[in-house]
C-alpha cells in the first residue's frame, strides 16, 4: 500500500449535468508507488466504428467534449473521452508530487491498451495535446490520423511567455482554485451557472484539486525540466510523422494563439492539410465552436486515407 490517500468524487456529484447524459466507463490501472487506480471515460457510438480519442485539458474533463460525442457517434465514430487521472470521473492522489508528466503519459499509455484498439484518430486540446501527441511520437502506428487545438510539446528551450507565467503562478498559489470560472473565462460565450458548476462538480474541496493545480508547473519551461528529455524525444518522432495532421488554433486564445506555425512546419503530416484558425473561439474552442469542431473533424476522418 502506498500510503498516499486516493480521493474518488461522490458520484452525486455528477447527476443531473446539463448537456452530459453518458453512462460512465471504468477501467483500473496500476502504479508502482498508488497500487491501484480507477480512470473513467465516455464511450459512444458503435463499438466496430473507426475510434477517436478525445483528449481534454487543464483543468477540465470530459464534459469539455459534451458538444462534440453525440455528433461523433452519430457519424458511425466510437468516441473514447477519458479523464486523466486527478480531473473529472478519475480518481484523484490527494498528494501533489505523485503527479508528473511521465506518469500522467504512463496512465494514458495503460488505459490506451486496455480500452482501444486499431488506429485511432487523435483530437487533442491543452494537456490533451502535450499527453497525446507524447502517445503519438512513442507509438506512432497506432494513430492514423491527429487534430490539434491550442496546445504545444514545449521542450524547455523556448520562453512560454509571461501569459503563460502568471497563469503558472496563480494555479501554484491563489489559496481558492476556481475551475468552473477559470473554464468560463477561457471561453468567448461563456458558461451559465449550472455549466460552471460541472466544471466544479469532481472537485468537492481544495484537496481534490491537487492534480489540477499540478498540471501548470509540469509544463517544462527551461531545458533542464525532468520532462525536457522526453519531450526533445517526442520531436524527433514527430518530425517523422507523415501521417495527417491538422490545426485547429483559437483566434482568441492569448496564450496559445500562433502555436499551430510550429506544428505546421515541423510535422511532415501537415503539409497540404486543411489547417484553419476557429474563429470567434478562446482556449476552450470545444465550448465556444464545439459542433463545427465536430464537423470538420468528422470530414478530416472521412477524407484522408493515412
Amino acid at each position: 500500500m502506498s500510503g498516499i490517500q486516493i480521493l474518488r468524487t461522490p458520484e452525486d456529484r455528477f447527476e443531473n449535468l446539463p448537456g452530459y447524459p453518458f453512462w460512465p466507463h471504468y477501467t483500473t490501472i496500476e502504479d508502482p508507488d498508488l497500487d491501484s487506480l480507477r480512470m473513467h471515460h465516455v464511450e459512444e457510438g458503435p463499438k466496430d466504428g473507426p475510434p477517436v480519442l478525445l483528449l481534454h485539458g487543464e483543468p477540465t474533463w470530459s464534459y469539455l467534449y459534451r458538444k462534440m460525442i453525440p455528433l461523433l457517434a452519430e457519424a458511425g465514430f466510437r468516441v473514447l473521452a477519458p479523464d486523466f487521472i486527478g480531473f473529472g470521473k478519475s480518481d484523484k492522489p490527494s498528494d501533489r508530487s505523485m503527479y508528473s508528466y511521465a506518469r500522467h503519459v504512463g496512465w494514458m499509455r495503460q488505459w490506451l491498451d486496455r480500452t482501444a484498439t486499431g488506429p485511432l484518430t487523435l483530437f487533442g486540446q491543452d494537456w490533451g495535446g502535450l499527453i497525446g501527441l507524447r502517445l503519438v511520437a512513442e507509438s506512432p502506428d497506432d494513430f492514423d490520423r491527429v487534430m490539434i487545438g491550442n496546445t504545444a510539446l514545449p521542450t524547455g528551450d523556448h520562453d512560454p511567455g509571461e501569459a503563460f507565467l502568471q497563469w503558472r503562478e496563480y494555479s501554484q498559489t491563489t489559496p481558492t482554485f476556481n475551475i468552473g470560472g477559470i473554464v468560463s473565462r477561457g471561453t468567448v460565450t461563456g458558461l451559465s451557472e449550472a455549466e460552471i458548476a460541472a466544471y466544479d462538480a469532481p472537485f468537492p474541496d481544495e484537496r481534490f484539486k491537487a492534480g489540477a493545480r499540478a498540471f501548470p508547473a509540469l509544463v517544462p519551461i527551461s531545458p533542464d525540466d525532468p520532462a525536457a528529455p522526453a519531450q526533445r524525444t517526442a520531436w524527433e518522432s514527430l518530425r517523422r510523422f507523415d501521417k495527417p495532421f491538422l490545426t485547429c488554433f483559437s483566434d482568441k486564445d492569448i496564450i496559445m494563439r500562433g502555436g499551430e506555425k510550429v506544428f505546421q512546419k515541423l510535422v511532415p503530416g501537415a503539409a497540404g492539410q486543411g489547417h484553419f484558425i476557429t474563429p470567434n473561439a478562446a482556449h476552450f474552442l470545444q465550448e465556444d465552436a464545439g459542433p463545427m469542431l465536430a464537423e470538420r473533424l468528422t470530414t478530416f476522418i472521412r477524407g484522408t486515407k493515412p
